[in-house]
């Protein structure tokens, strides 16, 4: 082998080295969460969810929500729904709401992760008090 020839591989190697995709373990992470008060009445949201996919390849996601409310004389009402959606998407809804006569308080997040490509979350909250106008607020976040 001359030198000519072992520099040409030697350039040949690098240059393909330079190409390819290197692999590295990639994370994405996110979430959002609320809560709302009135009178005697409050309601309070959160979703949150993880993907991450190793140097190999391989993807794991997680998702979590809760909720709760609470009203000094009236009624409360909380949920949470988590399924497996279309293909590697998990989905999140968690609602949380208290009644206290005309007076009450509402919370509401929905999260969704897409295995290895996104986190999104959005979370809608309002309250309100007879005779005045209602209290709203709407927080969303996309983590890629």
């Amino acid at each position: 082998m001359n030198m000519r020839t072992l520099l040409t591989t030697s350039a040949v190697a690098l240059l393909l080295a330079a190409t390819s995709p290197s692999l590295a373990q990639t994370s994405i992470t996110g979430g959002s969460g609320g809560s709302a008060a009135a009178g005697g009445t409050s309601a309070s949201t959160v979703g949150t969810g993880g993907t991450s996919t190793s140097a190999t390849g391989r993807t794991g996601s997680s998702i979590a929500a809760g909720g709760s409310a609470a009203a000094a004389s009236g009624k409360t009402q909380t949920g949470v729904n988590m399924n497996k959606g279309n293909g590697p998407v998990l989905n999140s809804n968690a609602r949380a709401q208290a009644h206290d006569g005309g007076t009450f308080s509402r919370s509401h997040t929905r999260t969704k992760v897409k295995a290895g490509e996104e986190v999104g979350s959005t979370t809608k909250t309002m309250s309100h008090v007879p005779g005045s106008k209602p209290t709203m607020s709407r927080t969303t976040t996309t983590a890629r």
